[in-house]
């Protein structure tokens, strides 16, 4: 149950950090609903290397650390794809 909702948060994580990260990123902006599903896919995976390398986790339940680590890799992951995606975008634009 803890990692479903340590999941639960990276994924909403990550459409925050995609929308606050094309927020930020005006030219690379996808759109309000592009930025939210390439920011949860980024913070899904951002989220689970971040428990791969074991940063942030902690073994046995839901502590501070792991929810502090789920929120900070599927933020950060989120913004990060969303960048790499709208750069993608931007190149094949011209």
């Amino acid at each position: 149950m803890e990692n479903i909702l340590a999941i639960i948060i990276q994924l909403v994580s990550g459409a925050l950090g995609g929308n606050a990260a094309g927020a930020l990123m005006k030219k690379l902006s996808l759109g309000t609903v592009l930025n939210s599903i390439v920011g949860i896919i980024g913070g899904g995976l951002g989220g689970q290397l971040l428990g791969a390398l074991g940063v942030g986790t902690t073994t046995g339940g839901v502590g501070i650390a792991s929810v502090i680590g789920s929120i900070l890799g599927g933020g950060v992951g989120g913004g990060i794809l969303m960048a790499i995606i709208g750069l993608i975008k931007k190149a094949f634009a011209k």
